[in-house]
């Protein structure tokens, strides 16, 4: 028949690894240039952990010094020029990026860049241009006559001069601003083009919410007009160039620009730069079925960050005693496993920012583990989960979540969580599942969790595990169970807890009676 498991062991082909995305960024990292510098020292605890890819953030020049990159004002320039108010971005300088590329490629860590290819921000002159004001709730309404405004759309990049890129941005680049700097007056201005009203860019091309998503914030790059899209374009190009152990890029605010020109760029760096580049974007809207037509459009090398799944967390964790069997309901990675990016949150999502989307503490663990150890979906781990926000004691400092084991379960995952799966939602307060494991990893693990009192359940984990003593490897439950003869065992968690069982004779083990340091700030104070 061919099957695998039909041939001898040493004929099977290896079993590959589990792979781990971290975040490698919060919204309130330190403004003092030393983020590169930070992520660099910690690159090889990170892989030791089980991490195999970081998310950096937008290493572009923003707005200024303090500016986290997604008010982006030059793409071409890392942390190397004199503009904006200093050298370096708010992560550090050219130089200190490179090196954190080196120590991550010495280290076998990938690199994703964060590309903000939407607008831009902090432009060096104004212009004059004819514009109409439109409905902020439907953008394909007019609400004013056509006249003159004057608009901060000239960018020039004179601290750059002429390297690397000789384009300079001019009013007939953009399709529309928020500001007519004559009178200061704020609203979303449609720009008239060359040829007069060209419209925003159609729908499904960019999102069909407010009518017509084209603008969100800033001067809005027009990806019609040739020069816009062979200047970004080129972009890529050379950013694949210059940092060169780039291995992905995550998009930001693709909801709001040209989808075909998203193809065309993804196309060129995958076939320029070796098959493998993994390109995610974030489209951030709770519609399963919205997110799910976005990827049938871009085709299958591209995923989406599992948006409804992180709600599905917010809404359970808020509850009390909820329905554990709906969490994965609706979801990317129920539907669309292989494109769905997993995370429990992220820089808009965390405490205090726009599009924050509160996960109860004690819920943390539970969502880790869901993400984590089970076989579908690509994981991502996020910066202020693993290290804490440290603001220097402002009201948005928290302390790392799930206790400090996260960098448990990110091992659990890379060590034991492979093989198939056998769920147990069975129970509205406590569900578990057990991965079997394979020829080559062939420990597996069992996992049960409760958002009520005390959790228990009955699971199969294997015959050929009878006998075997297992324990907790996040040490939160002291039980020892022996698996009966059958393969099956009572599998128990602390209330509203998780545990996670593996033989404690499975290879590696002593790894999780380490010591687990997450203060990544410690040795740049």
């Amino acid at each position: 028949m061919g099957d695998h498991a039909d041939q001898p062991a040493q004929e099977q082909e290896p079993t590959p690894e589990n792979m781990t995305m971290l975040q490698g960024f919060e919204w309130y990292c330190p403004a003092d240039g030393k983020h590169w510098v930070r992520l660099e020292k910690h690159v090889p605890q990170l892989k030791a952990w089980g991490i195999d890819n970081i998310w950096l953030p937008p290493g572009c020049k923003g707005s200024s010094p303090q500016a986290n990159g997604y008010d982006i004002y030059d793409l071409y320039d890392l942390g190397e020029f004199d503009q904006k108010g200093g050298i370096s971005t708010k992560w550090g300088s050219r130089s200190q990026l490179e090196s954190l590329a080196h120590t991550a490629k010495s280290s076998g860590v990938g690199l994703y860049w964060d590309a903000v290819l939407n607008h831009k921000f902090a432009a060096d002159h104004r212009e004059k241009c004819m514009a109409r004001e439109v409905d902020p709730d439907n953008r394909n309404e007019y609400v004013s006559d056509r006249y003159e405004i004057d608009a901060w759309v000239g960018f020039d990049f004179p601290g750059r001069k002429d390297a690397y890129s000789k384009m300079k941005y001019r009013w007939y680049h953009f399709s529309g601003v928020d500001v007519n700097a004559a009178n200061n007056k704020t609203a979303i201005y449609k720009i008239m083009g060359e040829q007069g009203d060209q419209g925003w860019a159609e729908t499904p091309d960019v999102d069909g919410e407010k009518g017509n998503y084209d603008y969100l914030m800033g001067s809005d790059l027009d990806y019609a007009h040739p020069e816009v899209e062979a200047d970004v374009l080129a972009w890529g190009k050379w950013l694949a160039e210059q940092i060169p152990h780039l291995r992905g890029i995550r998009f930001d605010a693709i909801k709001h620009y040209s989808e075909d020109f998203l193809r065309k760029f993804i196309t060129q760096m995958d076939e320029r730069y070796g098959k493998g580049w993994f390109f995610v974007g974030e489209y951030w809207k709770d519609s399963l079925d919205d997110m799910r037509g976005y990827l049938d459009r871009m085709g299958k090398k591209f995923s989406l960050f599992d948006t409804p799944l992180v709600y599905n967390f917010s809404e359970i964790s808020k509850g009390n005693g909820a329905d554990l069997r709906k969490v994965l309901d609706n979801t990317l990675v129920q539907t669309e496993p292989i494109s769905a990016v997993t995370l429990v949150m992220n820089h808009d999502t965390q405490p205090y920012q726009a599009l924050e989307a509160p996960i109860e503490g004690w819920f943390k663990p539970l969502a880790y583990a869901l993400i984590l150890l089970r076989d579908s979906g690509y994981p991502c781990v996020w910066y202020g989960d693993l290290y804490g926000i440290d603001p220097k004691g402002e009201k948005f400092t928290f302390e790392p979540s799930c206790g400090g084991a996260l960098p448990k379960m990110m091992l659990a995952r890379k060590l034991y969580s492979y093989g198939k799966q056998a769920d147990y939602f069975d129970y509205e307060t406590c569900i578990g599942w057990v991965r079997y494991g394979t020829h080559d990893r062939p420990f597996g693990c069992a996992v049960v969790m409760s958002n009520a009192g005390p959790g228990n359940k009955r699971m199969h984990v294997g015959e050929m595990h009878a006998g075997e003593i297992w324990t907790d490897v996040l040490g939160w439950s002291g039980r020892e169970i022996t698996i009966g003869e059958d393969g099956s065992a009572e599998f128990v968690c602390g209330q509203t807890s998780v545990s996670i069982w593996v033989n404690k004779d499975a290879k590696d083990r002593e790894r999780f009676t380490e010591t687990f340091d997450s203060n990544i700030y410690a040795d740049l104070e």
